[in-house]
């Protein structure tokens, strides 16, 4: 199950270092976007030659390609004028690796490319240069779904030649004007091992920096001279990509470097969680002033609701619904969001505007909200580690709940010490109604921004109830072994959200029901479904579900006068995300808590009883648990299990017990009963 929704927090706005993309940039567009470059002669540099037959560092048969040097040169001039240079050295290894030959530097009006300069050494034959002129300047490219517009723009770059066994390189010099002062040193890749790693940083006189290291031990810094400072690693092994890993910026190695410029006023680095969330508020500040146009609107909406929780609920479903998910993000854009009668009059925002819409709303039935940032992906920010905007790409709400609104409806809240009962909302997500939030969000840190600063919280994790698969079904079984009957399979929380989510666009009754049969594919080799129906659509307050009869023939095989009947019908709760070579890395990040049942009746056919069951299965661990039985009474062969997962991540000290979790479910649901003829 994967119910993550995109959202329009911008990832290219947020630092200083906005345009290092290039290698994972590289590795996505490759497929999608070539671009031929003229290829000539042209000397390579000094300190690309100087690494042709340097030892490669450590890697694997299936590296695409290496990082031989990444060396960044980070300035501040005595104008306050910011300076970049930015250079890479790749050895290319495997036809994959081609994509380190392609350049993507992202800029805007905010930033200037002075220069961009790649080169080539063949294994054998003259060097390949090309030019800042060669680079082909587009819109941005891998663009998030729902941005309509956004003055960061691509240049693109291709290196000629980058096939195995050549050796790539780039140099480019860049001019930044942040809005935080904060640069973020990304010395640890996804798949590409670095063998040189180097970060240089100049202030001038009167500035000073702080350092923070993310998943790496701090390494002291060579002061060469004044207003100097140098770091440098070797040897840094590549992350592999893991499913249900957390987030790349919660795993890989990286320094923050906060800056604060002489005198100790205007723009400088965070060095706290609250100082960041007062920058965030100043960018929220009088944005949700409401408009007579928005007043109007709320009176309107909320005039034959009798309280307050009526009045909130349909506030919501007004935002959720009515608001399109558009992102427009001009400059600072990306950040700040737009006014709230401008998003008002539009008609569309991205996930700050709904956020911030909705805040304007709320305050005229006088509820108080705060925004909350956060991702959509646990595992990143932490209160122990380093305050920084890369951590976050979405936005939603903490709402202070009246005294009066009290409902058993109202899951996701947390006690707040000084603000008392918050309920943490997503206006974004359309399909999860007023009170729960999605798995993703939950237990997971965001910053709440308040108007004295902030702090970060961790929004509750509910019950695991509110969501999985409640599944029952009645069938009957031939002699023959042909198995027939009805399904109901009520889908609660996010397994609810993601099937709503899908069938948006799905007009044809006969392309709603292609779930089912990939479902129900992975169980059964053979079958037709004679009838289906949906239940509950477009109610999100009420589970959504399938109603469905199939045949399946052949379901049960015979050995002799026996027949073999697998209990468990449809559905799959095992996995084989740990069955691989090399041990985990990372913890397992489930999506969120859940619960799935299975209730399975099966008449067996006339003249048979029951010869053996397979066993009950009884399995608890700390994070999940699995429960299953197989019964007969009279001639009904009936099934029940459940899996329930508690824990929402899973550290790698006990990814062995999960494993060994998973193949047991997988045992149970291979397991079979055997029928005989019935004595007499």
């Amino acid at each position: 199950m994967n119910s993550k929704l995109s959202c329009g927090r911008s990832a290219f706005l947020r630092v200083i270092d906005r345009l290092g993309f290039g290698p994972v940039l590289a590795v996505l567009a490759v497929a999608l976007l070539s671009l031929p470059a003229p290829a000539r002669a042209g000397d390579a540099p000094q300190w690309m030659h100087a690494l042709v037959n340097v030892p490669l560092p450590e890697h694997d048969e299936k590296t695409n390609a290496v990082l031989l040097l990444a060396e960044d040169t980070f300035t501040v001039q005595g104008n306050g004028k910011m300076k970049r240079i930015e250079r890479r050295v790749y050895k290319i290894l495997r036809p994959d690796g081609r994509a380190y030959g392609t350049i993507y530097a992202n800029f805007d009006a905010e930033t200037k490319i002075n220069s961009i300069h790649g080169w080539c050494i063949p294994a054998q034959g003259k060097d390949y240069e090309v030019k800042d002129k060669e680079a082909i300047e587009t819109a941005l490219f891998g663009v998030p779904d729902g941005i309509l517009m956004s003055d960061v723009k691509t240049k693109v770059l291709t290196i000629p030649a980058a096939d195995p066994g050549n050796i790539v390189g780039y140099e480019m010099e860049q001019e930044v004007h942040p809005y935080v002062m904060q640069d973020v040193w990304r010395f640890q890749h996804i798949g590409v091992p670095v063998r040189e790693a180097h970060y240089s940083l100049q202030l001038p006189a009167g500035w000073e920096h702080k350092e923070m290291w993310l998943n790496h031990s701090e390494t002291a810094p060579a002061s060469p001279g004044s207003g100097q400072w140098q770091w440098a690693l070797t040897n840094v092994p590549a992350v592999k990509p893991e499913s249900n890993m957390p987030p790349l910026s919660g795993v890989a190695g990286r320094m923050v470097v906060s800056l604060f410029p002489s005198g100790g006023s205007g723009t400088k680095g965070f060095e706290s969680w609250s100082e960041m969330a007062r920058w965030e508020d100043g960018l929220d500040r009088g944005r949700r002033d409401a408009s007579p146009e928005i007043k109007q609107k709320v009176a309107a909406l909320t005039v034959s609701t009798p309280t307050t929780l009526a009045k909130m609920q349909v506030l919501a479903r007004f935002v959720q619904t009515d608001i399109r998910y558009v992102a427009i993000e001009l400059g600072i854009g990306g950040l700040q969001p737009h006014p709230a009668a401008e998003i008002f009059n539009h008609h569309y925002g991205d996930c700050k505007d709904k956020a911030t819409l909705l805040g304007s709303m709320l305050h005229e039935i006088g509820v108080e909200s705060f925004h909350v940032s956060i991702n959509t992906t646990r595992g990143g920010a932490a209160p122990d580690r380093p305050p920084t905007e890369e951590w976050f790409n979405h936005e939603i709400l903490a709402i202070r709940l009246p005294d009066d609104v009290k409902d058993p409806s109202l899951f996701a809240i947390l006690d707040h010490p000084k603000l008392g009962r918050i309920l943490i909302f997503d206006p974004t997500d359309e399909w999860t109604p007023f009170g729960r939030l999605r798995g993703e969000l939950q237990a997971n840190y965001g910053l709440l921004v308040t108007g004295d600063g902030g702090e970060l919280i961790k929004p509750p994790q509910l019950p695991a109830a509110l969501n999985g698969v409640m599944r029952t079904a009645k069938l009957t079984l031939t002699p023959s072994g042909t198995l027939s009957g009805d399904f109901v399979e009520q889908r609660n929380g996010d397994y609810a959200t993601e099937q709503r989510a899908s069938l948006k666009s799905v007009l044809k009754d006969a392309d709603r029901i292609k779930f089912l049969e990939s479902l129900i594919s992975h169980s059964l080799p053979t079958f037709q479904i004679t009838k289906a129906s949906l239940l509950n659509l477009n109610q999100t307050d009420q589970p959504f579900g399938y109603q469905y009869s199939l045949v399946a023939q052949n379901y049960a095989k015979t050995a002799g006068n026996l027949l073999l009947v697998r209990p468990r019908v449809v559905g799959v709760n095992s996995s084989d995300l740990l069955e691989t070579k090399e041990p985990r890395r990372y913890p397992v990040e489930f999506d969120g808590p859940w619960k799935n049942t299975d209730t399975v009746e099966i008449a067996m056919p006339t003249g048979y009883e029951v010869d053996d069951l397979p066993p009950p299965v009884n399995a608890d661990y700390s994070f999940a648990s699995y429960h299953s039985k197989t019964e007969v009474s009279g001639n009904m062969l009936k099934y029940t299990r459940t899996f329930e997962v508690k824990e929402l991540s899973v550290p790698v000290s006990k990814v062995e017990d999960l494993k060994k979790l998973y193949r047991i479910i997988a045992g149970d649901e291979r397991n079979t009963a055997v029928l005989k003829p019935a004595s007499h």
